[in-house]
C-alpha cells in the first residue's frame, strides 16, 4: 500500500497537467481549491515536489513540471483512464458515477494489474467524459474544429464531444441538466450575464460560464 506522502504527489502532479490543459496558469492557491487542502499544505508540498525535481516554480509563481514530474503524471492519469473505462466498458457504471471511483483507485493499481488492463482496453481509446489519456489544451482542441460551450455560437446546433471531468459535482450537474458526452444541443443565446442558454431534448437549460467552459462541442452538419 503506497503512503500518503506518495499519493499525495500524484494527486499534485496529475492536477497541474490537468490545470495546463485547461489553459489555466498554475498557481498555489489553483492548487489549495482543486485538492481541496490548506495553503501551507501546498506550500509544503510545493517544496518537495521542487527539491525531488519534478516542479519548477518560476519568479512569476506559477508550477510547471518538470520532464520527471511530467512522466509521473502522466502514468497516474493513464491509470485513471484506464480505471475510468474497466468501470465504463466492463462493469457499466454510468459515465457521471465513475470519476471519483477512479481518483480512489488509481492509486492501488499494480503494475501487473494496468498491463491487464492495457491488455484488456488499449491505451488509446476515450474515456466516458471523451477525453484521451493525455489532456489536451484548449488549443489543440480548437485545432480539431471543436470550441467551448462558452464561446458557441447563436442559433448553431452541436454535439458535446467531452466534459473536462476533475469536478465530481459538476458531472453530476451537467447530468442532471441533461447534458453529457454524444448529446446534441442548440445553442440558443449567450446572455449579457454571462450564461448560455441552450436547447435539449429535454428542454431549455441556462448554464454559467464556468459550467459551459467545461462542455466542448463540435458542429453539427447541417443536412
Amino acid at each position: 500500500m503506497k503512503d500518503s506522502i506518495h499519493v499525495s504527489k500524484e494527486n499534485y502532479l496529475k492536477a497541474i497537467l490537468e490545470a495546463e490543459a485547461e489553459g489555466r496558469e498554475v498557481i498555489p492557491v489553483l492548487l489549495a481549491h482543486w485538492l481541496e487542502v490548506s495553503a501551507p499544505a501546498v506550500t509544503m508540498a510545493l517544496k518537495r515536489l521542487k527539491r525531488d525535481g519534478f516542479v519548477e516554480v518560476g519568479a512569476d509563481g506559477i508550477v510547471r513540471l518538470t520532464a520527471a514530474g511530467r512522466e509521473i503524471a502522466y502514468r497516474t492519469a493513464l491509470r485513471h483512464h484506464l480505471i475510468e473505462r474497466m468501470l465504463s466498458e466492463i462493469f457499466g457504471m454510468e459515465w457521471h458515477e465513475i470519476h471519483e471511483e477512479a481518483e480512489r483507485l488509481e492509486h492501488a493499481v499494480s503494475p501487473a494489474f494496468e498491463t491487464k488492463l492495457k491488455e484488456k482496453l488499449g491505451e488509446c481509446g476515450a474515456c466516458p467524459h471523451g477525453n484521451l489519456v493525455l489532456p489536451e489544451s484548449p488549443a489543440e482542441r480548437k485545432k480539431r474544429g471543436e470550441t467551448p460551450l462558452s464561446e458557441a455560437s447563436e442559433g448553431w446546433r452541436y454535439t458535446v464531444v467531452s466534459l473536462f471531468e476533475r469536478d465530481p459535482k459538476l458531472l453530476l450537474f451537467l447530468h442532471g441538466a441533461g447534458i453529457g458526452p454524444g448529446q446534441s444541443m442548440l445553442v440558443i443565446s449567450r446572455n449579457y450575464d454571462q450564461t448560455i442558454s441552450i436547447e435539449l431534448p429535454a428542454g431549455i437549460s441556462i448554464l454559467s460560464r464556468p459550467a459551459a467552459e467545461a462542455v466542448w462541442l463540435r458542429p453539427e452538419l447541417l443536412g
